[in-house]
């Protein structure tokens, strides 16, 4: 992105939207849908995605629009997009040895993650900000944080990085808000919902 284009970008977040589109990046099970999915029911009463413990089960970006936010005695219009997870590698034979997957299911689904994380890639000339999930129970520096987080701040785009799966016993979420000091870090569970009212005052402010 050049000089003019992040110029053009920062004044029209100086316009405050009616809606502000915001995406929700990172690797495969990092608990993006779960995450998108709580916040949807939280505000519209209705789920976004579909969710399972093979990676890659959304292979297509989902958004929920109209998602009015509530924090911290303010309220902002959110436009959510579940975006299909990150990867730099995806192998077939993953899905037939780790899953179960026949050949063909196998081949099917990775043709389809792969032309997933292109989607995703696309969908950030869209947004307006990010919630980057990362499993605060495995190392944050991996190839797909590193490099997705670098993509982001060439884009000049807000990011809040999620420290998810907070219910686990092995989390670490300190660990990841070390890693990346230069970006706020929230710690969570989509899956119980803890830490989202920390959460939604996030967004209001880094994104409202």
């Amino acid at each position: 992105m050049g000089i003019l284009d992040r110029l053009i970008k920062r004044l029209k977040r100086l316009f405050k939207k009616k809606q502000m589109s915001i995406g929700i990046y990172g690797p495969p099970n990092a608990g993006k849908t779960t995450l998108a999915n709580r916040i949807s029911r939280d505000w519209t009463g209705k789920p976004i995605g579909k969710t399972s413990d093979i990676p890659h089960e959304t292979r297509k970006a989902k958004e929920r629009r109209e998602v009015v936010v509530k924090a911290a005695g303010s309220r902002v219009n959110f436009n959510i997009i579940d975006t299909p997870g990150i990867a730099t590698k995806i192998d077939f034979h993953n899905f037939v040895e780790g899953y179960g997957m026949n050949k063909e299911e196998a081949k099917l689904r990775a043709k389809e993650a792969t032309e997933g994380v292109i989607e995703a890639i696309k969908w950030l000339d869209n947004v307006d900000g990010v919630l980057l999930v990362m499993d605060s129970a495995d190392d944050p520096f991996n190839q797909v944080n590193v490099t997705l987080l670098g993509n982001l701040e060439a884009r000049d785009l807000p990011t809040v990085i999620i420290a998810n799966k907070i219910d686990l016993k092995e989390s670490s979420p300190a660990t990841i808000r070390d890693a990346f000091p230069q970006h706020p870090t929230i710690p969570i569970s989509a899956l119980t919902g803890y830490g989202m009212d920390n959460l939604y005052k996030a967004m209001i402010k880094y994104f409202g």
